[in-house]
Protein backbone atom coordinates (compact mmCIF):
# COMPACT_ATOMS: atom_id res chain seq x y z
CA UNK A 1 0.00 0.00 0.00
CA UNK A 2 1.37 3.26 -0.77
CA UNK A 3 2.32 5.63 2.07
CA UNK A 4 -0.08 8.71 1.06
CA UNK A 5 -3.41 5.85 1.27
CA UNK A 6 -1.74 5.25 4.40
CA UNK A 7 -2.50 8.58 6.09
CA UNK A 8 -5.58 8.19 5.69
CA UNK A 9 -5.44 5.04 7.99
CA UNK A 10 -3.69 6.65 10.44
CA UNK A 11 -6.27 9.53 10.52
CA UNK A 12 -9.21 7.43 10.48
CA UNK A 13 -7.22 5.47 13.27
CA UNK A 14 -6.73 8.53 15.62
CA UNK A 15 -10.42 9.42 15.11
CA UNK A 16 -11.61 5.99 16.40
CA UNK A 17 -9.11 6.10 19.00
CA UNK A 18 -10.50 9.22 20.38
CA UNK A 19 -13.78 8.34 19.88
CA UNK A 20 -13.04 5.37 22.20
CA UNK A 21 -10.77 7.15 24.70
CA UNK A 22 -13.87 9.24 24.94
CA UNK A 23 -16.91 6.86 25.60
CA UNK A 24 -14.24 4.90 28.38
CA UNK A 25 -13.59 7.66 30.35
CA UNK A 26 -16.39 6.94 32.58
CA UNK A 27 -16.12 3.52 32.63
CA UNK A 28 -12.39 4.44 34.18
CA UNK A 29 -13.56 7.03 36.25
CA UNK A 30 -16.65 4.98 37.42
CA UNK A 31 -15.73 4.01 41.20
CA UNK A 32 -14.86 7.65 41.90
CA UNK A 33 -17.88 8.80 40.50
CA UNK A 34 -20.36 6.37 41.96
CA UNK A 35 -18.87 7.36 45.37
CA UNK A 36 -19.04 11.41 44.83
CA UNK A 37 -22.97 10.84 43.87
CA UNK A 38 -24.11 7.64 45.47
CA UNK A 39 -24.89 5.52 42.89
CA UNK A 40 -25.93 1.94 42.98
CA UNK A 41 -24.18 -0.66 40.14
CA UNK A 42 -28.57 -0.27 38.08
CA UNK A 43 -27.99 3.20 38.00
CA UNK A 44 -24.20 3.15 37.14
CA UNK A 45 -25.20 0.86 34.23
CA UNK A 46 -27.56 3.16 32.92
CA UNK A 47 -25.03 5.79 33.19
CA UNK A 48 -22.48 3.94 31.59
CA UNK A 49 -25.27 3.13 28.94
CA UNK A 50 -26.53 6.65 28.41
CA UNK A 51 -24.68 7.48 25.46
CA UNK A 52 -25.94 5.08 23.33
CA UNK A 53 -29.27 6.44 23.62
CA UNK A 54 -28.63 9.55 21.26
CA UNK A 55 -26.19 7.28 19.56
CA UNK A 56 -28.98 4.62 18.66
CA UNK A 57 -31.54 7.63 17.36
CA UNK A 58 -29.11 9.27 14.95
CA UNK A 59 -27.35 6.46 13.24
CA UNK A 60 -30.05 6.37 9.87
CA UNK A 61 -30.13 10.21 9.88
CA UNK A 62 -26.15 10.28 9.84
CA UNK A 63 -26.36 7.91 7.35
CA UNK A 64 -28.62 9.95 5.36
CA UNK A 65 -26.70 12.95 6.12
CA UNK A 66 -23.61 10.83 4.82
CA UNK A 67 -24.26 9.97 1.82
CA UNK A 68 -25.97 13.76 0.77
CA UNK A 69 -22.83 15.72 2.22
CA UNK A 70 -19.69 13.23 2.23
CA UNK A 71 -17.84 11.91 5.12
CA UNK A 72 -15.06 14.88 5.54
CA UNK A 73 -18.17 17.24 6.69
CA UNK A 74 -20.05 14.92 8.95
CA UNK A 75 -16.82 13.55 10.77
CA UNK A 76 -15.53 17.29 11.58
CA UNK A 77 -19.29 18.42 12.48
CA UNK A 78 -19.62 14.70 15.15
CA UNK A 79 -16.01 15.27 16.73
CA UNK A 80 -16.78 19.16 17.67
CA UNK A 81 -19.90 17.94 18.98
CA UNK A 82 -18.67 14.75 20.84
CA UNK A 83 -15.56 16.70 22.19
CA UNK A 84 -17.33 19.78 23.40
CA UNK A 85 -19.66 17.11 25.11
CA UNK A 86 -16.90 14.97 27.02
CA UNK A 87 -15.26 18.43 28.12
CA UNK A 88 -18.85 19.14 29.72
CA UNK A 89 -19.41 15.70 31.56
CA UNK A 90 -16.31 17.07 33.95
CA UNK A 91 -18.43 19.57 34.69
CA UNK A 92 -21.75 17.46 35.61
CA UNK A 93 -22.65 17.50 39.57
CA UNK A 94 -24.69 14.37 39.53
CA UNK A 95 -26.66 11.72 37.16
CA UNK A 96 -28.70 13.64 35.33
CA UNK A 97 -26.30 16.36 34.43
CA UNK A 98 -23.85 13.88 33.33
CA UNK A 99 -26.90 11.58 31.51
CA UNK A 100 -27.26 14.27 29.60
CA UNK A 101 -23.52 15.25 28.16
CA UNK A 102 -23.00 11.61 27.88
CA UNK A 103 -26.16 11.70 25.53
CA UNK A 104 -25.22 14.69 23.39
CA UNK A 105 -21.65 12.85 23.40
CA UNK A 106 -23.56 9.75 22.00
CA UNK A 107 -25.09 12.20 19.26
CA UNK A 108 -21.46 12.97 18.03
CA UNK A 109 -20.31 10.00 18.17
CA UNK A 110 -22.82 8.44 15.81
CA UNK A 111 -21.27 10.35 12.64
CA UNK A 112 -17.68 7.92 12.95
CA UNK A 113 -18.68 4.58 11.31
CA UNK A 114 -21.00 5.92 8.56
CA UNK A 115 -18.36 8.91 7.52
CA UNK A 116 -15.42 6.82 7.62
CA UNK A 117 -16.87 3.29 5.82
CA UNK A 118 -17.72 6.17 2.91
CA UNK A 119 -14.20 7.24 3.03
CA UNK A 120 -13.13 3.48 3.06
CA UNK A 121 -14.91 3.46 0.24
CA UNK A 122 -13.69 5.80 -2.36
CA UNK A 123 -10.19 5.98 -0.71
CA UNK A 124 -9.44 1.96 -1.14
CA UNK A 125 -8.91 -0.54 -3.26
CA UNK A 126 -11.09 -3.20 -3.00
CA UNK A 127 -8.07 -5.68 -2.01
CA UNK A 128 -7.50 -3.17 0.39
CA UNK A 129 -10.71 -2.59 2.42
CA UNK A 130 -10.23 -4.75 5.12
CA UNK A 131 -6.68 -3.98 6.43
CA UNK A 132 -8.14 -0.57 5.86
CA UNK A 133 -11.37 -1.49 7.81
CA UNK A 134 -9.59 -2.71 10.62
CA UNK A 135 -6.94 -0.25 11.28
CA UNK A 136 -10.14 2.14 11.31
CA UNK A 137 -11.54 -0.53 13.43
CA UNK A 138 -7.99 -0.94 15.82
CA UNK A 139 -8.98 2.57 16.94
CA UNK A 140 -11.99 1.01 18.84
CA UNK A 141 -9.33 -1.03 20.89
CA UNK A 142 -6.73 1.56 20.94
CA UNK A 143 -9.15 3.90 22.86
CA UNK A 144 -10.03 1.48 25.61
CA UNK A 145 -6.21 0.62 26.00
CA UNK A 146 -4.38 4.22 25.65
CA UNK A 147 -7.71 5.86 27.25
CA UNK A 148 -8.01 3.29 30.37
CA UNK A 149 -4.28 3.59 30.74
CA UNK A 150 -4.17 8.27 30.36
CA UNK A 151 -7.15 8.92 32.13
CA UNK A 152 -6.31 6.08 34.99
CA UNK A 153 -3.02 8.60 35.01
CA UNK A 154 -5.00 11.55 35.19
CA UNK A 155 -7.95 10.66 37.55
CA UNK A 156 -5.07 9.24 39.48
CA UNK A 157 -2.52 12.62 39.87
CA UNK A 158 -5.72 14.68 39.59
CA UNK A 159 -9.03 13.97 39.64
CA UNK A 160 -12.10 12.31 37.60
CA UNK A 161 -13.12 16.00 36.12
CA UNK A 162 -9.70 16.98 35.20
CA UNK A 163 -9.70 12.97 33.07
CA UNK A 164 -12.64 14.26 31.00
CA UNK A 165 -11.19 17.58 29.92
CA UNK A 166 -8.14 16.32 28.94
CA UNK A 167 -10.04 14.09 26.55
CA UNK A 168 -12.52 16.00 25.24
CA UNK A 169 -9.07 18.54 24.32
CA UNK A 170 -7.48 16.13 22.04
CA UNK A 171 -10.45 16.02 19.85
CA UNK A 172 -10.19 19.39 18.68
CA UNK A 173 -6.70 18.95 17.72
CA UNK A 174 -7.77 15.80 15.95
CA UNK A 175 -10.47 18.50 13.91
CA UNK A 176 -7.69 21.21 12.98
CA UNK A 177 -5.93 18.90 11.47
CA UNK A 178 -8.58 17.37 9.23
CA UNK A 179 -10.22 20.41 8.24
CA UNK A 180 -6.66 21.14 7.30
CA UNK A 181 -5.09 18.09 5.22
CA UNK A 182 -8.16 15.74 4.38
CA UNK A 183 -10.08 15.84 1.11
CA UNK A 184 -11.68 13.30 -1.68
CA UNK A 185 -8.91 10.99 -3.44
CA UNK A 186 -10.25 13.60 -6.77
CA UNK A 187 -9.77 16.71 -4.76
CA UNK A 188 -6.66 16.72 -2.24
CA UNK A 189 -3.50 18.03 -3.00
CA UNK A 190 -0.80 15.82 -1.48
CA UNK A 191 -1.54 12.90 -3.52
CA UNK A 192 0.68 12.01 -7.17
CA UNK A 193 -1.45 11.72 -10.44
CA UNK A 194 -0.21 7.91 -10.05
CA UNK A 195 -1.93 6.66 -6.87
CA UNK A 196 -4.89 9.05 -7.64
CA UNK A 197 -5.75 7.05 -11.18
CA UNK A 198 -5.09 3.95 -9.29
CA UNK A 199 -7.44 4.64 -6.23
CA UNK A 200 -10.36 5.73 -9.18
CA UNK A 201 -9.60 2.62 -11.17
CA UNK A 202 -9.37 0.32 -8.52
CA UNK A 203 -11.43 1.17 -5.64
CA UNK A 204 -15.06 -0.66 -7.25
CA UNK A 205 -12.79 -4.32 -7.87
CA UNK A 206 -13.08 -5.71 -11.01
CA UNK A 207 -17.04 -4.95 -11.20
CA UNK A 208 -18.28 -0.86 -12.18
CA UNK A 209 -20.59 -0.18 -9.34
CA UNK A 210 -24.26 0.33 -10.04
CA UNK A 211 -25.07 3.85 -11.07
CA UNK A 212 -28.12 4.91 -9.67
CA UNK A 213 -30.48 7.18 -7.60
CA UNK A 214 -29.99 6.17 -3.87
CA UNK A 215 -32.08 3.20 -2.46
CA UNK A 216 -34.71 4.19 -0.55
CA UNK A 217 -33.83 3.76 3.27
CA UNK A 218 -37.37 1.28 3.18
CA UNK A 219 -36.28 -0.70 0.13
CA UNK A 220 -33.02 -1.34 2.30
CA UNK A 221 -34.75 -2.73 5.03
CA UNK A 222 -36.58 -5.45 3.43
CA UNK A 223 -33.34 -6.81 2.22
CA UNK A 224 -32.33 -10.25 4.05
CA UNK A 225 -28.11 -9.40 3.47
CA UNK A 226 -28.89 -5.81 5.47
CA UNK A 227 -30.56 -8.04 8.53
CA UNK A 228 -27.90 -10.23 8.44
CA UNK A 229 -25.30 -7.35 8.82
CA UNK A 230 -27.54 -5.41 11.80
CA UNK A 231 -27.55 -9.14 13.40
CA UNK A 232 -24.26 -10.26 13.03
CA UNK A 233 -22.69 -6.74 14.31
CA UNK A 234 -25.13 -6.85 17.45
CA UNK A 235 -23.75 -10.34 18.96
CA UNK A 236 -20.19 -9.46 18.58
CA UNK A 237 -21.05 -5.68 19.80
CA UNK A 238 -22.47 -6.65 22.91
CA UNK A 239 -19.60 -8.14 25.08
CA UNK A 240 -17.09 -5.73 23.48
CA UNK A 241 -19.10 -2.74 25.56
CA UNK A 242 -19.62 -4.70 28.28
CA UNK A 243 -15.91 -5.08 28.58
CA UNK A 244 -15.99 -1.60 27.60
CA UNK A 245 -17.94 -0.31 30.57
CA UNK A 246 -17.77 -2.91 32.97
CA UNK A 247 -13.81 -4.39 32.69
CA UNK A 248 -12.12 -2.30 35.20
CA UNK A 249 -14.96 -2.34 37.68
CA UNK A 250 -14.67 -6.02 37.08
CA UNK A 251 -11.25 -5.89 37.93
CA UNK A 252 -11.50 -4.07 41.08
CA UNK A 253 -14.52 -5.76 42.45
CA UNK A 254 -14.17 -9.59 41.34
CA UNK A 255 -10.02 -9.29 40.90
CA UNK A 256 -9.23 -7.11 44.19
CA UNK A 257 -7.30 -4.56 41.89
CA UNK A 258 -6.66 -1.19 42.87
CA UNK A 259 -8.22 1.96 40.97
CA UNK A 260 -4.09 2.31 39.34
CA UNK A 261 -3.51 -1.47 38.54
CA UNK A 262 -7.39 -2.26 36.93
CA UNK A 263 -7.21 0.67 34.46
CA UNK A 264 -3.60 -1.12 33.34
CA UNK A 265 -4.43 -4.67 33.15
CA UNK A 266 -8.10 -3.86 31.35
CA UNK A 267 -5.88 -2.10 28.97
CA UNK A 268 -4.04 -5.00 27.80
CA UNK A 269 -7.03 -7.16 25.93
CA UNK A 270 -7.72 -3.76 24.27
CA UNK A 271 -4.07 -3.62 23.22
CA UNK A 272 -3.98 -7.09 21.67
CA UNK A 273 -6.99 -6.03 19.69
CA UNK A 274 -5.26 -2.73 18.23
CA UNK A 275 -2.35 -5.31 16.99
CA UNK A 276 -3.92 -8.46 16.26
CA UNK A 277 -7.11 -7.45 14.29
CA UNK A 278 -4.94 -5.39 11.88
CA UNK A 279 -2.91 -7.75 11.29
CA UNK A 280 -6.16 -10.50 11.25
CA UNK A 281 -7.63 -8.04 8.84
CA UNK A 282 -4.45 -7.70 6.44
CA UNK A 283 -4.59 -11.52 6.59
CA UNK A 284 -8.43 -11.21 5.52
CA UNK A 285 -7.63 -9.08 2.48
CA UNK A 286 -5.20 -11.56 1.47
CA UNK A 287 -7.34 -14.33 1.39
CA UNK A 288 -9.93 -13.62 -0.65
CA UNK A 289 -10.04 -13.24 -4.90
CA UNK A 290 -11.41 -10.12 -6.39
CA UNK A 291 -14.04 -12.77 -7.14
CA UNK A 292 -14.77 -13.87 -3.49
CA UNK A 293 -14.65 -10.26 -2.38
CA UNK A 294 -17.84 -9.66 -5.08
CA UNK A 295 -19.91 -12.18 -3.93
CA UNK A 296 -20.00 -11.67 -0.09
CA UNK A 297 -17.24 -14.40 0.91
CA UNK A 298 -15.72 -12.84 3.62
CA UNK A 299 -18.74 -13.76 5.60
CA UNK A 300 -16.75 -17.01 6.59
CA UNK A 301 -13.74 -15.18 8.13
CA UNK A 302 -15.96 -13.05 10.45
CA UNK A 303 -17.56 -16.58 11.74
CA UNK A 304 -14.05 -17.98 12.03
CA UNK A 305 -13.60 -14.80 13.86
CA UNK A 306 -16.72 -14.58 16.26
CA UNK A 307 -14.95 -18.15 17.63
CA UNK A 308 -12.66 -15.47 19.80
CA UNK A 309 -15.63 -13.73 21.76
CA UNK A 310 -17.19 -17.45 22.14
CA UNK A 311 -14.40 -17.84 24.64
CA UNK A 312 -15.46 -15.65 27.28
CA UNK A 313 -17.73 -18.77 27.74
CA UNK A 314 -14.88 -20.20 29.81
CA UNK A 315 -13.85 -16.76 32.07
CA UNK A 316 -16.39 -19.00 34.84
CA UNK A 317 -14.03 -21.96 35.19
CA UNK A 318 -10.80 -20.11 35.32
CA UNK A 319 -9.30 -18.23 38.43
CA UNK A 320 -6.12 -16.49 37.36
CA UNK A 321 -5.49 -13.28 36.96
CA UNK A 322 -3.11 -14.24 33.88
CA UNK A 323 -5.54 -17.08 32.29
CA UNK A 324 -8.28 -14.19 32.45
CA UNK A 325 -5.76 -11.80 30.68
CA UNK A 326 -5.73 -13.95 28.11
CA UNK A 327 -8.52 -15.12 27.47
CA UNK A 328 -9.85 -11.60 27.03
CA UNK A 329 -7.28 -10.51 24.93
CA UNK A 330 -7.68 -13.61 22.41
CA UNK A 331 -11.65 -12.79 22.70
CA UNK A 332 -11.06 -9.03 22.29
CA UNK A 333 -8.53 -9.42 19.23
CA UNK A 334 -10.46 -11.85 17.41
CA UNK A 335 -13.98 -9.59 17.91
CA UNK A 336 -12.74 -6.85 16.87
CA UNK A 337 -11.32 -8.14 13.93
CA UNK A 338 -14.85 -9.82 13.14
CA UNK A 339 -16.50 -6.44 13.75
CA UNK A 340 -14.00 -4.89 11.40
CA UNK A 341 -14.93 -7.22 8.66
CA UNK A 342 -18.28 -6.93 9.22
CA UNK A 343 -17.86 -3.45 7.79
CA UNK A 344 -15.80 -4.24 4.73
CA UNK A 345 -18.26 -6.99 4.38
CA UNK A 346 -21.30 -3.62 3.64
CA UNK A 347 -18.99 -2.17 0.85
CA UNK A 348 -18.30 -5.82 -0.43
CA UNK A 349 -22.18 -6.48 -0.66
CA UNK A 350 -23.80 -2.73 -1.51
CA UNK A 351 -23.19 -2.44 -5.37
CA UNK A 352 -24.57 1.20 -5.42
CA UNK A 353 -21.86 3.30 -3.34
CA UNK A 354 -24.41 6.41 -2.75
CA UNK A 355 -26.02 3.80 -0.44
CA UNK A 356 -22.94 2.62 1.72
CA UNK A 357 -23.49 5.48 4.41
CA UNK A 358 -27.52 4.18 5.04
CA UNK A 359 -26.19 0.31 5.15
CA UNK A 360 -23.16 1.43 7.17
CA UNK A 361 -25.77 3.01 9.65
CA UNK A 362 -28.18 -0.03 9.78
CA UNK A 363 -25.40 -1.92 10.78
CA UNK A 364 -23.98 -0.35 13.29
CA UNK A 365 -27.37 0.34 14.91
CA UNK A 366 -27.52 -3.35 14.84
CA UNK A 367 -24.08 -3.17 16.70
CA UNK A 368 -25.59 -0.69 19.50
CA UNK A 369 -28.83 -1.64 20.03
CA UNK A 370 -27.20 -4.90 21.74
CA UNK A 371 -24.34 -2.98 23.20
CA UNK A 372 -26.61 -0.86 24.91
CA UNK A 373 -27.86 -3.81 26.52
CA UNK A 374 -24.55 -4.85 27.65
CA UNK A 375 -24.02 -2.19 30.62
CA UNK A 376 -27.66 -2.14 31.62
CA UNK A 377 -27.80 -6.21 32.08
CA UNK A 378 -24.41 -6.42 33.24
CA UNK A 379 -25.69 -3.96 36.43
CA UNK A 380 -28.76 -5.77 36.99
CA UNK A 381 -26.74 -9.46 36.79
CA UNK A 382 -23.84 -7.92 39.33
CA UNK A 383 -26.49 -6.67 41.32
CA UNK A 384 -28.38 -9.81 41.90
CA UNK A 385 -26.38 -12.39 41.63
CA UNK A 386 -22.92 -10.48 43.20
CA UNK A 387 -20.85 -11.38 40.40
CA UNK A 388 -19.68 -11.33 36.73
CA UNK A 389 -19.48 -15.02 35.71
CA UNK A 390 -23.05 -14.94 33.92
CA UNK A 391 -22.26 -11.89 31.98
CA UNK A 392 -19.20 -13.33 30.39
CA UNK A 393 -21.47 -16.27 29.21
CA UNK A 394 -24.58 -14.01 27.91
CA UNK A 395 -21.50 -12.74 25.84
CA UNK A 396 -20.22 -15.63 25.14
CA UNK A 397 -23.26 -17.25 23.04
CA UNK A 398 -24.48 -13.99 21.36
CA UNK A 399 -20.95 -14.46 19.38
CA UNK A 400 -21.85 -18.07 18.63
CA UNK A 401 -25.38 -16.72 17.65
CA UNK A 402 -23.70 -13.74 15.71
CA UNK A 403 -21.44 -16.54 13.16
CA UNK A 404 -24.50 -18.16 12.48
CA UNK A 405 -26.37 -15.00 11.15
CA UNK A 406 -23.53 -14.30 9.06
CA UNK A 407 -23.11 -17.59 7.25
CA UNK A 408 -26.94 -17.74 6.86
CA UNK A 409 -28.09 -14.24 6.09
CA UNK A 410 -25.35 -12.57 4.18
CA UNK A 411 -25.81 -14.28 0.90
CA UNK A 412 -26.84 -11.78 -1.47
CA UNK A 413 -25.56 -8.57 -2.76
CA UNK A 414 -27.20 -5.82 -1.26
CA UNK A 415 -29.17 -3.80 -4.70
CA UNK A 416 -32.23 -3.54 -6.63
CA UNK A 417 -33.24 -5.52 -9.50
CA UNK A 418 -33.36 -3.56 -12.86
CA UNK A 419 -37.00 -3.51 -12.55
CA UNK A 420 -37.12 -1.61 -9.49
CA UNK A 421 -34.34 0.55 -9.80
CA UNK A 422 -35.03 4.24 -9.72
CA UNK A 423 -33.65 6.41 -12.39
CA UNK A 424 -29.94 6.32 -13.20
CA UNK A 425 -27.87 9.38 -12.22
CA UNK A 426 -24.15 10.27 -12.67
CA UNK A 427 -22.11 9.39 -9.94
CA UNK A 428 -19.11 12.27 -8.65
Amino acid sequence: MNNRRLWVCVFLFALTTINYTDRVALSVAAKPVSVEFGLTPIEMGYLLSSFLWMYILCLIPVGLLVDRFGGKAVNAAGIAVWSAATVATGLSGGFAGMAATRMVMGAGEATSWPASNRIIREWFPASERAFANAVFGAGSAAGPALGAMAVTTVVGFFNWRMGFYAAGAVGFLWLILWLALFNRPERVAWLSETERTKILAERDGKVAPTQRAPTPLSRLLTMRSVWGLFFTQGCMVYGGYMLLTWLPSYMQQARGLSLMNAGFVSAIPFGAAAVMSIVLGRIGDLWLSHEDVHAGRRRSMIALMLMGPALMLLIPYVSALWEIVVVLSVAASMGWTASALNFALVTDLVRNPVDIGKVTSITVLGGNIFGLMGPIVTGYVVQITGGYSATFVVAGVLAVLGAVCTLSLTRRPIEVSDADALPRVQTA
